[in-house]
């Protein structure tokens, strides 16, 4: 299984290391939920200060955040589904930002490197669909997360 991954480091902080943990949990990830091969996603890394920007701008909420999923495939009022063709699957994108993933590593007592894999999971998951706005979703979504996670190595210390 191959996703196509745009991945931008804005705030040029991370490690290779860190990059490539991102591409092998979304490429474990897509396996596991048999997305379509060569489907197509972008992560960006940015600060605290952008993250709340795009938070205020796009979802009215004037704070940063951990990380934002924006799925392409969630269609709007008034949109039309464009079907078929050999396009690939363009899934969406997720921004994460590098200071929150730091702070919470420590707050919860476990590596950047858990945390970043966590968070880049929690907003691939977003853009296949998973929510956890209702009690029963987030128990369906974070179950999802914590066995992708367990299966890939990637446990809480």
């Amino acid at each position: 299984m191959t996703l196509i991954i745009d991945f931008t480091d804005e705030t040029d902080t991370l490690e290779n290391g860190s990059k490539k943990l991102v591409q092998n949990i979304l490429n474990f990830a897509a396996e596991k939920e048999n997305v379509e091969e060569n489907s197509e996603v972008s992560v960006t890394i940015v600060t605290d200060k952008r993250i709340q920007e795009i938070n205020r701008e796009y979802r009215d909420k004037d704070m940063p955040t951990d990380v934002i999923s924006f799925a392409l495939e969630e269609l709007g009022e008034e949109e039309i589904e464009i079907v078929g063709g050999d396009m690939p699957r363009v899934l969406g994108d997720i921004i994460i930002s590098v200071d929150r993933t730091k702070q919470q590593a420590e707050e919860y007592g476990h590596s950047f490197s858990r945390e970043l894999g966590f968070l880049a999971l929690h907003g691939f998951l977003h853009l296949l669909g998973y929510d956890h706005m209702e009690a029963e979703e987030e128990k369906k979504m974070f179950g999802r997360q914590k066995d992708i996670l367990d299966e890939y190595g990637l446990k809480r210390n």
